[in-house]
């Protein structure tokens, strides 16, 4: 589906590929500019690297495995013009096989629990919800989707863009969380429309990405809460992965152990680096999108599946 946007470029950064895409590309859309990067960098690096290269007052990061429809960028692009306070947003994200439903990355908008476990309005942990419209109000939300976010290239930039070190999976949560401590809002706009394939490039169960998942999320919480909630949310979610890698292992999906194992021990190294930034962090119950509660309680325990059974108006 073509946009219907004109004021536009369209740029491919290619990240090393081995396949026939860049001669496809080249002999099937000769007009869509390409950035070809000398070695896999990975998502996050990836985007940073090519964005150097982009000069435009916005970036619309765009994943290849997604559909877009014939009007997606106007209804966000006039919103983020309507007020200097908008710093990224993201579409509505529907399922391309099952396009009724809900797609697990960002859905309708992204948010976060109190102790950092991501989740979306239309989707609870594995759990996508119908889309019958019930999330269609434009509101400020914690995380933009990486598969389809807009964001201000100078916001972007200053903010450091992605953290290149996750190389894949929350990169754009933490970089979010960033843009929020720097006092800017995140939306999500869904009268903007996409399909997302999804899992193309690390699938569901694929044991990197339960390491990378694992080790990325911890290491957000230790870049940006304030130390009065690190000292007792750090050791608390540590205990909760291990309640999951040892069901995992009872389960006999060793291989889901080891990764999470794995990942605690990558943690405990990056602590060690001394890399945490120690500036003064916003308590994450101040930011947007943010429930107060565990979303593991009421998913797990009390078995609720759908966002508005766990997000309340007055939440």
């Amino acid at each position: 589906m073509a946009s219907a946007y004109d004021n536009k470029r369209v740029i491919v950064a290619d990240n090393a590929s081995t396949d026939d895409s860049i001669d496809l590309l080249k002999s099937e859309f000769p007009s869509v500019e390409l950035i070809l990067l000398e070695k896999n960098y990975g998502f996050a690096e990836g985007y940073n690297q090519a964005l150097k290269q982009v000069e435009s007052d916005y970036y619309v990061l765009l994943n290849s495995d997604v559909e877009v429809t014939e009007n997606w960028i106007s209804p966000i692009i006039t919103l983020m013009e309507s007020n200097s306070n908008i710093a990224a947003c993201q579409p509505k994200i529907l399922s391309y096989h099952e396009q009724h439903l809900f797609e697990y990355a960002g859905a309708s908008g992204g948010w976060i629990d109190h102790l950092g476990y991501p989740f979306s309005r239309g989707r609870v942990f594995d759990i996508c919800e119908e889309d019958n419209g019930q999330y269609n109000e434009v509101q400020p939300i914690f995380w933009a989707s990486g598969a389809a976010m807009f964001i201000k290239s100078k916001i972007f930039h200053e903010s450091g863009g992605f953290d290149g070190f996750f190389f894949a999976h929350m990169e754009e949560i933490d970089m979010c969380w960033r843009i929020q401590l720097m006092g800017y809002k995140i939306m999500c706009v869904p009268d903007s429309v996409v399909y997302h394939i999804g899992g193309g490039t690390l699938p569901k169960g694929n044991t990197r990405k339960v390491f990378l998942n694992f080790r990325n999320n911890l290491i957000m919480l230790g870049k940006n809460l304030p130390w009065s909630e690190k000292i007792w949310k750090f050791p608390f979610r540590i205990f909760l992965d291990a309640v999951f890698a040892w069901k995992s292992l009872l389960s006999g999906y060793r291989e889901s152990f080891v990764a999470v194992l794995k990942a605690h021990f990558a943690v405990l190294k990056w602590c060690i680096s001394g890399k945490a930034n120690n500036k003064k962090k916003i308590h994450l119950k101040k930011l947007d999108g943010v429930y107060r509660g565990s979303i593991i309680w009421q998913h797990f325990v009390k078995k609720k599946t759908m966002f508005s059974e766990i997000v309340k108006k007055n939440f």
